[in-house]
């Protein structure tokens, strides 16, 4: 049974906590703090800290977890990127380390890797212009999502006729209840070509988040910020299914 405080009460946040707790897992849930900042005493220091707040928080959660002895860290929240180096230093100051993705889904890691070859593909061709669109739940604040930002960077660097992400056509959709969808398209005169991922629900994420938090716990890891890319690939080589 492995021990972790979830720091965020919203959708993702639950998710995790029901997915942790179905395999046994002892579970904390923490929203927002009355205060301000968290008492060292609401963490279980020996386990894992998730992060599914807000943005704004990242910086100060983090830190507050650090105070109370916790050392890794899952951080599923979006909206933070400006503070990516500080939080980076922050952990390596402190000796801890991190697993961040703007999304934890298995599947988005590799729609991204079929993003990238779509690019390669497509791209040498003057005749289809690439698109990006997302749909999110109307209450989903950053606009696009991280996600988005990501296959956008992705198909930018790739892309030979697009100078940067400024130049790719991205349309963000907020509106129902919708988990995320993102769809990937390459449109000529006469026909169309889209990639589509299109989230059930949350049980995809935590999925990802429970293979970080295992990730972290496995061994010990560099202190700093760690993508989510080599933990999809260790679950590939491990058969995905049974992992």
């Amino acid at each position: 049974m492995s021990e972790m405080t979830i720091l965020g009460e919203g959708p993702l946040g639950r998710a995790v906590e029901v997915t942790a707790r179905q395999r046994g897992d002892e579970v904390r849930v923490l929203g927002r703090p009355a205060a301000g900042r968290h008492r060292l005493g609401d963490f279980l220091a020996g386990g894992v800290v998730v992060e599914a707040s807000r943005g704004e928080a990242v910086v100060s959660n983090l830190a507050a977890a650090l105070d109370a002895g916790c050392r890794r860290f899952v951080v599923a929240t979006t909206g933070w990127t400006a503070a990516r180096a500080d939080v980076d230093a922050l952990l390596r100051e402190h000796d801890a380390a991190a697993v961040a993705a703007a999304n934890f889904s298995i599947g988005v890691v590799l729609f991204g890797r079929l993003v990238e070859a779509a690019v390669d593909l497509f791209g040498p061709l003057d005749a289809f212009d690439p698109y990006l669109l997302e749909w999110h739940r109307r209450s989903k604040r950053d606009r696009p999502s991280g996600t988005a930002t990501d296959l956008a960077r992705r198909i930018a660097t790739a892309h030979p006729r697009l100078a940067g992400s400024d130049d790719l056509e991205v349309v963000s959709i907020r509106a129902g209840a919708s988990p995320g969808m993102h769809l990937v398209g390459f449109d000529a005169a006469g026909e169309s070509v889209e990639l589509r991922l299109t989230a059930r629900d949350r049980s995809a994420y935590a999925a990802g988040i429970l293979a970080a938090a295992d990730w972290l716990a496995r061994a010990p890891r560099r202190p700093g910020l760690h993508s989510f890319d080599p933990i999809v690939d260790e679950l590939i080589v491990r058969d995905p299914i049974a992992a």
